[in-house]
């Protein structure tokens, strides 16, 4: 399995050179990207598409890491919860099994235990 995802890889990263290549021109123009708000005017500095891609790429990745994470605590915690209801159905289970067997049906009380 390990050398099947081996050769994806490969491949896939092989598309991807094949298309960097054939759009040199394209990824090499440059371009500035212009924020103007009423109280904020910004004007970034020239940057070929090539650095734009990578930086959404790495943003991409950052944003999903710290996604995960999260993730990964809130499911952490929701263990350790489940965890803990576990060992309480535990501890129930073993005393409902430690009670004394006898041959009176418990679900039915009777009417002398209850007036006493």
């Amino acid at each position: 399995m390990k050398q099947v995802k081996a050769i994806a890889g490969i491949l896939l990263m092989l598309v991807v050179i094949i298309i960097a290549v054939q759009n040199f021109r394209a990824f090499s123009t440059t371009v500035k990207f212009h924020v103007d708000l009423l109280f904020f005017n910004w004007e970034s500095p020239p940057m070929s598409l090539y650095l734009v891609a990578i930086l959404t790429f790495l943003i991409g990745v950052f944003l999903a890491g710290i996604y995960g994470i999260v993730e990964r605590f809130r499911l952490k915690n929701e263990l350790r919860q489940l965890n803990s209801m576990l060992k309480e159905k535990d501890k129930e289970l073993n005393s409902l099994r430690n009670l004394p067997v006898t041959g009176e049906d418990v679900s039915v009380v009777k009417s002398s235990d209850a007036g006493s």
